[in-house]
């Protein structure tokens, strides 16, 4: 069972309070070689940047492989787990997409990387139905740089 449902629920008006706040900053999500192979097995990207550490080292910029983009982005629902309140009355939360999405810069092998979740937007499109705006930054450990910025929407539902 994923732990955010354990969190004690907060109200829809404390939710929409924290509007233009930063919500909070996940834990550390390591991105082993190991992960990105499995996830290159997931979605049968093999190219060598990601899974051939010597070619990548060798014939690279990066020093060595790095994580596919959407490995780095697809932590976010993790993360937000870790971050994000639940609120009362809650039946379901969907994943409504993207209005901003950027990969600015890569995260090498072994790096570690959490998100930084700041509440852009919680406005009410039907009375059972939560339009969320997140703005979310994935830091990568000892760099200045982040991985990605996103411009990340949602669809919370009530009963």
């Amino acid at each position: 069972m994923n732990e955010v449902w354990k969190k004690p629920p907060i109200s829809l008006q404390a939710y929409q309070n924290m509007v233009g706040h930063e919500v909070g900053v996940s834990s550390w999500h390591l991105l082993d070689q190991n992960r990105i192979d499995v996830y290159a097995d997931v979605i049968e990207d093999h190219q060598f940047i990601h899974v051939d550490p010597e070619r990548a080292k060798r014939e690279t910029a990066f020093g060595g492989t790095v994580a596919h983009g959407f490995l780095t982005m697809s932590l976010l629902s993790i993360m937000s787990y870790e971050v994000m309140p639940v609120i009362a009355g809650t039946t379901m939360g969907v994943n409504y997409g993207f209005d901003k999405l950027r990969f600015l810069s890569p995260v090498r092998s072994g790096k570690r990387v959490r998100g930084r979740f700041t509440l852009a937007e919680a406005k009410l499109r039907k009375p059972t139905e939560l339009l969320s705006r997140t703005n979310v930054t994935v830091e990568i450990e000892g760099e200045e740089k982040p991985a990605l910025v996103a411009d990340w929407l949602g669809l919370i539902y009530f009963a």
